[in-house]
Formats: structure tokens, sequence, C-alpha cells
């Protein structure tokens, strides 16, 4: 098999997914299961950073590491809820990749763009590559007025 220049560069690359987590029982699994999907020839970990879910999240990671391993997920919890920049740098001090993805359990940001993503930051060589929904094309779907105006404003 010959692969091109990219498909090396991103075969030797490691990867640090950080998914801050609150109360996400309920979409960790599947998260995690598109990471996995969207992934599959890619060297990554991914650190959860849980604040003290009282819903079980916790558990369902710890499940989630007997299936695809306690060195695909890293679970690294924090005692309560300390907020979303407190937990990426908490993610951040635990990270071995050579690059880092920040992304939400919500699905909010689709697993399935991070091959892009990567490609991308290869083409380029791009220090940072976001996305957003409010480019050409991008957007949300079921988000009330509210919460889009609070996303536009923040």
């Amino acid at each position: 098999v010959i692969m091109d220049e990219q498909q090396q560069k991103q075969q030797k690359n490691k990867y640090s997914i950080i998914v801050p987590t609150y109360n996400e029982r309920l979409n960790i699994s599947l998260i995690l299961y598109l990471i996995f999907k969207h992934l599959p020839d890619v060297d990554f970990e991914v650190i959860v950073v849980d604040d003290g879910s009282p819903d079980g999240t916790q558990d369902i990671v710890k499940q989630l590491q007997k299936v695809y391993g306690e060195d695909r997920i890293l679970l690294r919890a924090r005692p309560g809820k300390m907020g979303l920049g407190t937990a990426y740098i908490h993610g951040m001090k635990h990270a071995s990749g050579d690059f880092v993805v920040i992304m939400d359990a919500d699905l909010s940001h689709h697993p399935k763009y991070l091959p892009g993503f990567i490609r991308k930051q290869l083409e380029t060589g791009a220090d940072i590559v976001t996305g957003t929904r409010y480019v050409r094309g991008g957007g949300v779907h079921g988000w009330n007025l509210m919460r889009k105006l609070t996303s536009r404003g923040a």
C-alpha cells in the first residue's frame, strides 16, 4: 500500500481529544463511538474531564474504558463543577499527543469533521484549526432562539 505524505504524517502524529463533561451520561457513549468510528487510522487518546457529574457519567466512561482501553480513554475527573475553561486546562495537563483537539460531549461538535480538521492542519501546517457554525454551510439544528443568541454573543 502506497501512502501519500499526509497519511504518513497523520500516522506519526498523536492526537489528544479533550471532552469536558457534566451530566453527559446519555451522550458520552455516542460521542466516543463516533470518535473511534471517524478516526480508524489515527493514533489518539480521548481525555474525558468530568466535573463530578451526579448522573453517573463517570460510571459510563469506566465501562467504555473496558471496551476501548484505558490507554485510549482517560478519565480525569474533578471533584465538582469547576467550569469549562479550567476543564480544558486540566485536560491539556494530561495530554500526551502532538496535537490537542477540544470538543463538546453534546454532539454540537460532530466527530465526522475530525478527519477534515486533521487534513487541513497537515496541509497548511497551521497551529490552530477551528470550526464555526457561522460560516457558509455551517449552522445548528434544534436550537431555540435564546440558545442561538447566547451562542452568537459568546
